[in-house]
């Protein structure tokens, strides 16, 4: 009790500073409007008296994770009410998305009140966390109500780890409260288990991001694009780009231009509230001709620069380029990088920077493949891309080999399943 005393001491302290965060307005950022209040345990009730399966993903990246387990879910309970919480506002509009399928409310803080009041309204029978939401009074709260938890698509890098074991009290709190922990890889599980997680509540399931499945629609516009862009022309997009990471890219395209003129860069920020900021920077300090996928107006063939300024589109432009740059992954070490799969799914080859600690199995496995290569600047970023336009059958050869690792490894989605049904068989 003394822990998650000091601890929710600890949050009021910082919960300011992070409702500030959630709450300040930024260009392309959905509002929360009067929903705001949800994050308070305001929640409204669901329309069905059966109890849901609630499902936790906290922002974008997560929402998308996690669809496939929801579509294979609803496959296996047709009559199943599933609750999916987010916390952002742009992680809400994920969501939507997926229509019937599920039912969004936005998650509380970690307060117990607040938890409480979300439990009162939702009253679910089971938890599921994706990847590593992992907040104290929340599990506590779901614990107390005998309401089974698991972590789906768990990930645990060694820098965490370190920082779980910093605290080994306050770990071994958050851990007694899980009934199971489904890991992408060996290596997660037993991260999970020298932090304290007992071995009977690990398993590894696999990442269910192996389990891409890419729709025919995807394909179609993607082709239609290529077409407006030019389909002769060279271009490779760059994807999830943080603050720096543009300038970078952007470098690297001049120094592609000298020897390929007619070349295009796609760039994806990660973030939407950049949307403006990248398109300002492209055009005033390098003086490009920049096109907004939220333009009305036809693609000109001086087009430069194309920003793909909306959400959910990132497997249409993978597969509308010839050659992914994967961002955060030249910004220091702050980021960590992201997910090569989806540009290895669509047959594509990749260039990542050296910052990849968060998907470090994921790429180590995808560069033994032969299918992504690793920048240390914007410099050798142009290198790899001017090597790579000059070099067609070697980019069919990458992107092959990325698109076997993806077939492979899949399955995961099935053994999560799996694990869940296990719990949902049992209330």
């Amino acid at each position: 009790m003394m822990i998650r005393t000091l601890y929710t001491l600890l949050l009021a302290l910082v919960a300011p500073i992070l409702l500030w965060g959630l709450y300040r307005t930024k260009p392309g950022k959905p509002a929360f409007g009067a929903r705001w209040k949800e994050h308070f345990g305001f929640t409204p009730p669901l329309l069905t008296a059966e109890q849901p399966l609630w499902i936790h993903a906290a922002s974008v990246g997560e929402a998308i994770a996690i669809v496939p387990v929801i579509k294979a879910l609803k496959k296996a309970h047709p009559k199943q009410t599933i609750v999916v919480t987010t916390t952002t506002s742009t992680g809400a509009e994920q969501v939507a998305k997926l229509g019937d399928l599920v039912e969004h409310r936005y998650m509380p803080i970690d307060f117990a009140w607040c938890v409480r009041g979300f439990l009162k309204a939702i009253k679910p029978k089971l938890f599921l966390i994706v990847e590593k939401e992992l907040w104290l009074n929340t599990l506590s709260c779901a614990h107390h109500q005998k309401i089974p938890t698991i972590i789906v698509n768990a990930r645990l890098s060694e820098r965490s780890a370190k920082r779980y074991q910093s605290f080994g009290f306050f770990t071994h709190k958050l851990l007694t409260k899980i009934d199971k922990i489904l890991c992408l890889h060996d290596d997660d599980a037993q991260r999970f288990i020298a932090i304290g997680a007992n071995k009977n509540q690990v398993a590894v399931t696999g990442s269910i991001k192996y389990d891409i499945s890419i729709a025919d629609s995807v394909f179609e516009q993607a082709h239609d694009l290529r077409r407006q862009l030019g389909a002769q022309r060279p271009i490779f997009v760059a994807a999830s780009t943080h603050q720096g990471e543009d300038q970078q890219v952007l470098d690297a395209y001049q120094i592609v231009q000298q020897h390929y003129p007619d070349a295009m860069v796609i760039i994806v920020p990660r973030h939407p509230e950049r949307f403006d900021s990248v398109a300002q920077l492209a055009a005033e300090q390098y003086g490009l001709t920049v096109h907004r996928r939220t333009d009305n107006t036809p693609i000109s063939v001086t087009t430069q620069l194309y920003l793909a300024d909306t959400m959910g589109e990132m497997l249409v432009m993978l597969a509308t380029a010839d050659i992914t740059f994967m961002g955060g992954s030249l910004v220091g070490e702050k980021v960590g990088g992201h997910n090569l799969l989806e540009p290895a799914a669509v047959a594509k080859p990749a260039i990542t920077g050296p910052s990849f600690y968060n998907f470090e199995d994921i790429t180590q496995q995808l560069l033994a493949a032969g299918a992504i290569e690793i920048c240390q600047n914007s410099h050798q970023l142009a290198e790899q891309l001017i090597i790579l336009f000059n070099d067609p059958q070697r980019q069919q050869q990458m992107g092959a080999q990325g698109q076997k690792i993806v077939i492979e490894n899949q399955g995961a989605v099935k053994k999560t399943i799996t694990n869940i049904n296990h719990y949902l068989d049992d209330n």
